[in-house]
């Protein structure tokens, strides 16, 4: 059996070729988290210059989720058909409708594990080169039943079509989004969001120092939740970790989408790695 440094130098290979512009290693890095650069999907926005010509027109946030909203349920074929068109439809069309961005984020705020979770960890290791740590199980030595679990469901037809690119907007909409909000507010220049991630089983998912120690390095997953505070994010684990969160490692955030999205009001989606955290235990 394979030690645990073993296990940790094996799972420091996991990165893949990404479309941000930035080594994998390098951005699943502390260092890259101390000192973010701005990150864009390569394509998405010359792809959709019309959209983001509108949002930077639009008014206010609300305005800036209706254009958002109404963009991609036409791009993508996202409204629900009337009862008189579904007869002239194929099985394939009567479903496109249902393969939404917002379906895939309520299928994660109900269960990371599932089927959903895994198409958002197969987007996070497509886009930015990430391959997900942990999906119902470790994700150590290739191959394993763990990995052909997270293979099979990353890959099913449930929540594909187009699912990535509706993804690759919804990240360069975060972005837009958290660039106007922070102008707004007269901090431009930020770069961080202080945030709060509960959780159990903490040891393994240490690489430098200590819990004990109240300073030291994690390893997340490529994709996790935060909570916008520490009292929301002690419901989730019997540690909480402090964390700086890169602004350009954040998928969604609060108020940033109209509707119930997430389960959780006060939730946070941002891409993993290494993170340097204060640790406490609740």
């Amino acid at each position: 059996m394979a030690s645990p440094d073993n296990e940790l130098e094996h799972l420091q290979r996991w990165y893949g070729a990404n479309l941000v512009g930035v080594p994998a290693r390098v951005l699943a890095s502390t260092g890259f988290n101390t000192h973010p650069q701005p990150l864009a999907i390569a394509g998405t926005c010359e792809a959709h210059e019309k959209l983001f010509a509108l949002l930077d027109s639009s008014h206010d946030m609300n305005e800036a989720h209706d254009i958002f909203v109404h963009y991609l349920m036409l791009a993508f074929g996202l409204r629900k058909p009337e009862t008189h068109e579904l007869a002239s439809m194929g099985q394939a069309e009567q479903r496109r409708w249902r393969n939404s961005w917002r379906r895939l984020l309520q299928g994660w705020g109900m269960d990371a594990n599932g089927p959903a979770g895994a198409v958002l960890k197969g987007w996070v290791e497509s886009r930015f080169g990430l391959a997900p740590s942990f999906h119902k199980a470790a994700l150590a030595h290739f191959p394993s039943e763990a990995w052909m679990t997270y293979l099979q469901e990353k890959a099913a037809s449930r929540h594909h079509n187009n699912i990535h690119q509706q993804l690759d907007l919804l990240y360069e909409f975060s972005q837009w989004a958290l660039r106007r909000i922070c102008a707004q507010g007269g901090t431009p220049a930020a770069r961080h969001l202080r945030l709060w991630r509960g959780s159990n089983q903490c040891e393994e998912q240490v690489v430098a120092g200590r819990l004990q120690n109240r300073r030291c390095t994690v390893r997340l997953n490529n994709i996790v939740s935060f909570s916008l505070s520490q009292e929301d994010a002690s419901c989730f684990g019997d540690w909480i970790f402090e964390v700086q969160v890169p602004m350009c490692k954040v998928l969604v955030f609060p108020d940033m989408l109209p509707g119930q999205v997430l389960q959780g009001e006060q939730e946070v989606l941002a891409v993993g790695g290494d993170y340097e955290v204060m640790a406490r235990y609740a």
